[in-house]
């Protein structure tokens, strides 16, 4: 470790599980990066949906990781562990973290550090890392989304929806996308979307039976989960496919299997955090190959919704509980 590195740190601690008030600025020993590891001088986190469960006690991180709520950084590389060659020390880097972004220093793999985009500063690249490496992994790799074929996304406005509706279209996707709002559907048209469904005026299997002309769509991301579970299925195309990211709604509902034997409908799912850093690098070497290009070129944007000081933690998620928010919420040191 280098000298001038301070020997302690400052980082957002539970002690108790709660609301957002439940988060705590405390101070922890500098951690010292381990073997395929470095440690970031964090510039800004990104606050995301899983940091709320685990704050509410409902979502435990896996073993081996931080307890420090934080699952993606960018900063600037301090200090580096044996067997990395790359990033260096001095280079400047957005992480996916299975923990401990809620702080002024982190751990991360090496192999899942990818470089600030050309143009682009630390708030945005801390942006990045969850929504990017979630999108791509269940939208194109689980999903198999292809050019022409047509899409939807609910929570359109969320990061995870911001972020899918640009890939999806940049990629060739015809995209619809559901959110609570005029305005979040708005934005989610200027983000690309091809149409926007309020789904508090409007029911979303209607309105996409006449969009696709009764076609249905092909794939659908969906966060909800519960009650949307056979609305989905009513949506989907022939050999349509519906990958389910998070149970916001609940994980059980009753279910007519039907429909999935008739138009031959593929449902699965996935988590990201609990996956092998070998897993999550298969996914690094995708994004920086195929999206990283975009987001240099400014074809693909992170939205971004609002930053808080990192003593702040506790207003951002307040934030993210109102679901008043559009795109990404951040934590700046």
């Amino acid at each position: 470790m280098p000298d001038a590195l301070p020997k302690e740190m400052i980082v957002i601690d539970i002690p108790e599980p709660g609301g957002p008030e439940a988060l705590k600025p405390a101070r922890r020993p500098l951690p010292s990066p381990g073997a395929e590891e470095v440690l970031v001088r964090v510039t800004a986190a990104g606050v995301n949906r899983p940091d709320v469960m685990q704050r509410k006690g409902m979502y435990p991180p896996p073993p081996g990781a931080p307890d420090t709520p934080g699952l993606e950084i960018a900063g600037e590389v301090v200090a580096v562990g044996s067997g990395v060659s790359s990033p260096g020390i001095g280079e400047l880097v957005c992480a996916l973290v299975a923990g401990g972004g809620y702080a002024e220093y982190c751990l991360a793999p090496a192999a899942l550090c990818l470089p600030w985009p050309d143009g682009m500063n630390g708030v945005s690249a801390a942006a990045l890392p969850e929504t990017f490496f979630t999108v791509w992994t269940n939208v194109f790799d689980r999903g198999g989304l292809k050019s022409g074929e047509r899409f939807l996304v609910h929570g359109g406005s969320s990061g995870i929806g911001t972020t899918a509706i640009q890939l999806a279209k940049a990629f060739g996707a015809t995209v619809y996308a559901t959110a609570g709002t005029a305005e979040k559907c708005t934005a989610c048209e200027k983000l690309g979307a091809d149409a926007a469904i309020n789904y508090r005026q409007d029911d979303f299997v209607e309105r996409i039976e006449a969009l696709t002309e009764g076609k249905g769509v092909d794939l659908i991301l969906d966060m909800v989960a519960g009650d949307y579970l056979p609305r989905n299925l009513k949506c989907l195309a022939v050999e349509g496919r519906l990958v389910q990211i998070a149970l916001q709604h609940g994980p059980k509902v009753e279910m007519n299997l039907l429909p999935v034997m008739l138009k031959r409908l593929t449902i699965t799912g996935s988590t990201l955090r609990p996956r092998s850093v070998s897993q999550k690098a298969q996914i690094a070497a995708s994004l920086k190959a195929k999206v990283w290009p975009l987001l240099s070129k400014g074809t693909v944007k992170p939205v971004i919704h609002a930053t808080f000081p990192l003593d702040k933690a506790a207003e951002a998620h307040a934030l993210m509980e109102s679901s008043r928010h559009i795109g990404k919420i951040l934590l700046t040191n």
